[in-house]
């Protein structure tokens, strides 16, 4: 896409949450499920199947979907790649971060020796865009959220201070569960989807030694019951996004909620006009705003045992006031759970766990885009069902 026990507590004051447009609005309109052949190509993607223990790489050439290698890893929970493109990190719950080379067709190498980089627990993760900083989240202890910032050597994708223990910042978080983390494009914040704990924005800046602000804002959810599960920003940082359960209050269902960035910086955030508004679906698992920013897609849960949607929202600007209207769904696995957009800009590719059931149907698709609305392109799966694809990362 063109597009981490050390505790010190820091507790953030919520902010105040302006506007309420949006409540009222319908879910989106569903689009049938088609797969049209195609004779785009796109760059590298890797799914990350946890159920199984893979990580699986892939490219799309001339419409088909080529299977680049398989490479097992135990109890994986998040993926994340290197700006160069020249490393991919893996986080399990067990044993760690693992670090893989790249190589220039997509194959990867496992580094260091096939051991860990860091022990951290890390339920998501992303790198700065220097390469310099792999950032992760996971949960220290009940009402707490630990972020840690791991120096990265930029040339060999390792832990440039091994055995040291690395910068990090405790937050106070009530009921808290990582669920998503995206830092800026700007990399001056990081959003962190915390369930029932909301969202929080800690500044970011890397070139300090620890690169994490030491306070966070509280982004509350909309309802009460409501549990933050994605976060986004707009590419231009004109926008960041939050899906939540139960925002849509008029259908009980899963909303997306629009904010202006640039109210970060001031005591009340301002929504986008038709915020928040429903996003198709009971749960938001996943936020995607395309490279151009004139979309943004949303993946959603409807249940264990029935299929998700993607769907799509228009985003118009009038100088700096921004809009999101209602779009379009169309078909996805059970329980989708990532998105990614490919570096050729031809497809988005979403992965879903399967839920309780033993097929995904399928884990992986891919659409291609036409003026927002989405086709499918193909569907399949990423290996032999139970796989619980749970997140997808396409090399930049």
């Amino acid at each position: 896409m063109k597009s981490g026990m050390w505790k010190v507590l820091s507790l953030a004051p919520a902010l105040l949450l302006a506007g309420c447009k949006g409540f009222w609005d319908l879910p989106p309109s569903t689009s049938t499920t088609t797969t049209t052949p195609t004779t785009l190509s796109s760059g590298v993607f890797y799914v990350l199947n946890q159920t199984v223990g893979q990580i699986v790489a892939y490219d799309i050439s001339s419409g088909t979907l080529n299977k680049i290698g398989a490479y097992a890893i135990t109890g994986p929970t998040a993926i994340a790649i290197a700006p160069d493109g020249n490393f991919l990190y893996v986080s399990t719950l067990a044993s760690g971060i693992f670090v893989y080379d790249i190589a220039s067709g997509g194959a990867l190498t496992v580094g260091n020796g096939g051991q860990a980089i860091s022990a951290d627990p890390a339920l998501a993760m992303e790198v700065d865009k220097t390469g310099s900083w792999l950032i992760d989240a996971f949960i220290p202890a009940n009402g707490e959220v630990q972020l840690d910032a791991i120096p990265i050597n930029s040339s060999t994708g390792l832990n440039a201070s091994a055995g040291v223990a690395p910068p990090y910042q405790t937050f106070i978080a009530s009921n808290a569960t990582v669920k998503q983390m995206v830092l800026s494009p700007d990399a001056d914040n990081l959003f962190v989807a915390l369930g029932a704990g909301g969202t929080i924005v800690v500044p970011f800046t890397s070139g300090n030694s620890n690169p994490l602000g030491s306070t966070a804002k509280t982004i509350n959810v909309a309802n009460s019951g409501g549990s933050a599960l994605s976060v986004a920003v707009d590419p231009t940082n004109r926008l960041f996004y939050i899906g939540e359960t139960l925002a849509n209050s008029s259908a009980n269902s899963g909303g997306l909620r629009v904010f202006n960035y640039s109210s970060l910086s001031s005591g009340t955030l301002t929504q986008a006009s038709g915020s928040p508004i429903a996003s198709g679906g009971l749960a938001p698992n996943a936020i995607l705003p395309i490279a151009s920013g004139e979309y943004v897609y949303v993946a959603n849960g409807q249940g264990t045992t029935s299929r998700g949607n993607i769907a799509w929202f228009p985003i118009t600007a009038s100088g700096t006031t921004y809009s999101i209207a209602s779009g379009s769904t169309i078909a996805s696995g059970i329980e989708p759970m990532g998105l990614a957009e490919d570096s050729d800009d031809h497809f988005v590719l979403a992965v879903a766990t399967g839920g309780s059931t033993s097929s995904g149907n399928p884990d992986l698709d891919a659409y291609t885009m036409s003026s927002g609305a989405l086709t499918s392109a193909i569907a399949s799966t990423t290996g032999t069902d139970p796989v619980g694809a749970v997140a997808v990362a396409a090399l930049p």
